[in-house]
């Protein structure tokens, strides 16, 4: 029974996007491990930008210097 956990930041993903990505992991887990997708748990946490952080600064900073 594997339970995955994906965190995105809070940019506006739609609701296909996520069914993309539960559908995708599923199918991933089913063709690598064999497993029952019946039993194969997705679950989408979304994080608010500021709450997020890459090479020490949030991400805001961090593409604002990105982006030079």
């Amino acid at each position: 029974m594997p339970y995955v956990n994906v965190k995105i930041t809070r940019e506006g993903a739609t609701a296909a996007q996520k069914a993309a990505i539960i559908a995708g992991i599923t199918d991933l887990l089913v063709k690598v491990l064999d497993k029952d997708p019946a039993t194969t748990f997705v679950l989408i946490d979304e994080v608010a930008l500021e709450d997020w952080g890459v090479a020490g600064v949030p991400t805001d900073e961090y593409r604002r210097r990105a982006r030079g």
